[in-house]
């Protein structure tokens, strides 16, 4: 008889009891005209959809809104141009037409002239490691069999890289936590969380990435502002929404006992797998329970199947 294991990321499923508007996120429209539409986007929500997934999206939640309004077509609709990762908040944009989609994608880099992002992320363990105030990490990022990108050591001579610049700047730097804006020369997937955590600055909130805290429930990171030329008009256009307030007040005042987050507690009734059909004989994880681990417990885990 088969062993069945059923495990929810501990992260999700506490989220799933606290969190007030899970499942049902909203989406707040900045501007929109003929061509392109910018949103803010909630925590927790995906902007698109990926293959199999069932789940609201950005793009679904505009796509009714224009539909409710009879704006939708098949040749007025929202086209992506580009991404935030699930749990980062912030500003976001869609074309509206293939044709702006197009030229977005095509001049991307000359077209977008603000991206800046602000974070909170943990202080480093090893005082004797802290990043200057100002500066710039380019280490290239690889990406493991998960989808899960991570900055290589110098033995990790096979992995695949592509270049990755981020810019950082730290607003405020508190006892526990320091307070980073940051802008980017490049657009890979995780590189501020992949780039400020090989640094010993896990962004509070990171499961994927060690992180010690949770203090606001959420990953730390919001995109709070893009400016970009408009496709047809070429008119600079320039939005900005602001991190939430207590975002600084928690950086400013420090946490001298912050509370375990629920996935590095193993007794948490959140990290128990519900189990049925036991034998004895070893849990094999699929892909997709694998994935709710962080990297780091991948990595282990795969290396642990390698032949000696």
């Amino acid at each position: 008889m088969k062993e069945t294991i059923h495990r929810v990321k501990a992260s999700t499923q506490y989220k799933r009891e606290h969190k007030a508007d899970y499942g049902r996120e909203k989406i707040d429209i900045l501007y929109e005209d003929e061509d392109v539409v910018v949103i803010l986007k909630p925590t927790g929500l995906l902007s698109v959809p990926y293959p199999g997934s069932k789940q609201r999206t950005a793009v679904d939640l505009l796509e009714k809104i224009m539909r409710s309004c009879g704006t939708w077509s098949q040749s007025h609709r929202p086209f992506v141009v580009h991404r935030l990762d699930r749990d980062t908040s912030g500003v976001m944009m869609f074309a509206l037409n293939e044709q702006a989609q197009k030229k977005l994608i095509a001049t991307w880099h000359n077209s977008v002239t603000e991206r800046i992002y602000h974070a909170v992320a943990e202080n480093p363990r090893d005082k004797k490691k802290q990043l200057a105030n100002s500066g710039t990490i380019d280490d290239p990022l690889a990406q493991n069999a998960y989808h899960v990108g991570y900055v290589p050591n110098k033995k990790d001579d096979d992995a695949k890289t592509v270049h990755a610049c981020t810019h950082y700047k730290m607003i405020a730097k508190g006892p526990t936590h320091t307070l980073f804006e940051l802008q980017l020369d490049t657009g890979k997937k995780n590189q501020i969380r992949a780039h400020l955590a090989s640094k010993g600055y896990p962004l509070a909130g990171d499961e994927n990435y060690r992180a010690h805290t949770d203090p606001f429930h959420r990953l730390a990171l919001h995109a709070r502002t893009l400016a970009f030329k408009h496709p047809v008009t070429g008119k600079v256009l320039r939005f900005e929404v602001a991190e939430p307030e207590e975002w600084l007040e928690y950086v400013t005042k420090g946490d001298m006992h912050p509370a375990l987050p629920v996935w590095r507690d193993k007794n948490s009734p959140y990290n128990k797998p519900q189990l049925s059909h036991t034998d004895n004989r070893p849990v094999q994880l699929s892909h997709k329970q694998k994935s709710h681990m962080d990297f780091i417990s991948q990595g282990k885990l795969t290396s642990a199947k390698r032949p000696k």
